[in-house]
């Protein structure tokens, strides 16, 4: 099904609104959306939203031969796909055009950043290391599709647990959580995309634009930074040109966003595994009174 086309009505409503830095939402123009991460019963399963835009990501562990060029490396594998489920003008099994822009930001914002520690997921150089795949699917598209996404995939991958692997010899073993526990994945930073919007050939700018906001404006400009203020990737794309002032105020924005989303994120990842010790702490408790009873 096709994309239902902006209206004249709705593009001069959108404009004007911006005009008196107002937006349909009630956000001020600097406003970012409520985020919301539930993570999964499945270790690297979640969900984030923000506002109405939901992503799940989904991450999945095979041993694999490494690259010929990179022989101590891991593999890191992001996938993401736009199905009918997110909004109606998707297609089934066809890569579009945005599909492909939003799986390279991804790439380039994550894997080029060297966000995971790969060299860890080495078991036999040249001979076996571990690919990590993230798997992500737009559940619900409301704009801002790429900041979700990628989101996602730091949550999951910061939420899955490795299998342990000892390697005696030509002999590879990987225990079970029951054996040994899993352990995490080394994240080495947190680098967050803030998307920009940009309208009227500049005149007005706004953070985290909905999917209205994306039909109107001129163009986007996607900012990739860690808390200690390294950029990782920066794309500008749309009919127009900004000056360096424009670019510089959008990067401070950027600064001051990212630290708060960072603790946000750890702040939600730190809970969660608090909840899961507690829960295993139970269990526990649980099965010695049972032991004790027999």
């Amino acid at each position: 099904m096709r994309e239902v086309p902006l209206s004249l009505c709705e593009y001069d409503f959108v404009i004007k609104a911006l005009s008196e830095n107002l937006r349909l939402d009630k956000r001020g123009v600097y406003d970012v959306r409520d985020i919301k991460i539930d993570f999964l019963k499945t270790r690297g399963a979640c969900i984030v939203s923000i506002g109405n835009t939901q992503v799940s990501g989904q991450v999945s562990a095979d041993i694999v031969k490494p690259k010929d060029s990179r022989p101590n490396e891991g593999i890191l594998k992001i996938n993401l796909d736009l199905s009918p489920m997110g909004a109606q003008h998707f297609e089934v099994g066809k890569q579009s055009e945005q599909g492909v822009e939003l799986n390279r930001l991804l790439e380039r914002n994550l894997k080029q950043s060297r966000f995971l520690d790969i060299e860890t997921l080495c078991i036999r150089a040249g001979e076996k290391v571990w690919q990590i795949r993230v798997d992500l699917n737009v559940l619900n598209h409301d704009g801002n599709i790429l900041d979700c996404a990628n989101l996602a995939v730091i949550c999951a991958v910061s939420h899955f647990r490795l299998p342990e692997v000892s390697v005696t010899g030509d002999q590879i073993k990987i225990f079970t959580p029951e054996e040994r526990n899993p352990i995490p994945l080394i994240v080495i930073h947190m680098p967050i995309t803030l998307s920009f919007a940009f309208f009227d050939q500049g005149k007005y700018l706004l953070v985290d634009p909905n999917e209205l906001e994306e039909k109107c404006m001129d163009g986007k400009l996607v900012i990739g930074m860690n808390r200690h203020r390294e950029i990782c990737t920066m794309q500008l794309s749309g009919n127009m040109l900004l000056l360096k002032d424009q670019i510089k105020r959008c990067v401070d924005i950027t600064a001051k966003k990212i630290l708060k989303i960072t603790e946000f994120i750890q702040e939600e990842i730190n809970k969660n595994s608090s909840d899961i010790e507690n829960k295993k702490s139970i269990r526990s408790s649980n099965l010695d009174e049972k032991m004790s009873l027999i």
